[in-house]
């Protein structure tokens, strides 16, 4: 069965994730893999024009384990696809690191492509993670939604 997951820095790849999903019983049905890989990026991006120094992701992780299993089953029931794996990092990235990785093993890449889609908006749209981008002249929090509505949760 696919995986989710929040990691630390250095914690998870894309090899490890890779070869986790073609474990899956029914893997033989398959006839493609995709993956996403999401990769800080130097900029400028966001509000400022400064360099991008490093990056900076929270999560209110329990509840953003949650969602993320609850769309790694909503993803997996569709048509030809077999299995979903999607897991970020949360914690202090630099330029070339690895933030989120996504694969979906589908039957054909007509089914897989836009899953693998699908997967990485709704990341970025569903879960509560935010990302602070520290630049070479600035530090800001680019995707910051709901921070503090869940930071005084519970």
């Amino acid at each position: 069965m696919g995986t989710i997951g929040l990691h630390s820095r250095g914690e998870v790849n894309l090899e490890q994730i890779i070869q986790g999903i073609r474990k899956h019983a029914e893997s033989a049905r398959a006839g493609a893999l995709v993956t996403f890989v999401g990769i800080v990026r130097e900029g400028p991006v966001g509000h400022s024009a400064g360099r991008v120094r490093f990056l900076e992701y929270e999560a209110f992780e329990e509840v953003a384990i949650h969602k993320l299993q609850e769309l790694r089953d909503d993803l997996a029931k569709r048509e030809g696809i077999v299995d979903v794996s999607i897991h970020h990092v949360v914690d202090r990235l630099q330029v070339g690191e690895e933030s989120l990785i996504v694969a979906v093993l589908g039957t054909h890449r007509r089914f897989a492509f836009p899953v693998l889609e699908e997967a990485v908006e709704r990341v970025k749209k569903e879960i509560p993670i935010w990302k602070k981008e520290i630049t070479s002249d600035d530090a800001y929090w680019v995707s910051d939604t709901g921070r503090e509505d869940y930071k005084s949760y519970g």
